[in-house]
């Protein structure tokens, strides 16, 4: 596993950390298979709790193909963060190139019943092992 830098973005007082890592174990160039792993830290900085509904990724490949991911929570959990709390969790993607981007944004509702987006930020993933 070869990890990247963290990339970070607060919105709402929520903090989005994220830190992409190339697998070459699990990738296989020769078939255009690049997997990449990628730990998510959310922080609760603000004054209210809230709870994570939904989830919409954008990513895209130097090749030029775009994928758009939206669905339910994360990784099956839908956490409620109370402020302080931190919820942290590992998925992964695979492109068809060594070169990609991610970014999107979590919805949150909060226990007045009001909803939120927080911004994922762009963060980048590279199989270039320099």
């Amino acid at each position: 596993m070869v990890s990247r830098p963290f990339y970070y973005k607060e919105t709402h007082g929520f903090r989005i950390f994220v830190r992409p890592a190339y697998l070459p174990d699990e990738s296989d160039i020769t078939t255009g298979r690049f997997v990449f792993a990628y730990t998510v830290r959310i922080e609760n900085c603000s004054k209210k709790a809230a709870q994570l509904r939904s989830r919409h990724w954008y990513i895209t490949d130097n090749i030029g193909e775009q994928y758009t991911v939206v669905g339910d929570g994360v990784v099956g959990q839908q956490p409620h963060l109370r402020p302080g709390d931190i919820h942290e969790y590992r998925s992964f993607c695979v492109l068809k190139s060594g070169q990609g981007t991610m970014s999107g944004f979590y919805t949150f509702v909060n226990d007045d019943d009001l909803a939120f987006d927080t911004i994922i930020p762009l963060f980048e993933l590279s199989a270039n092992l320099s």
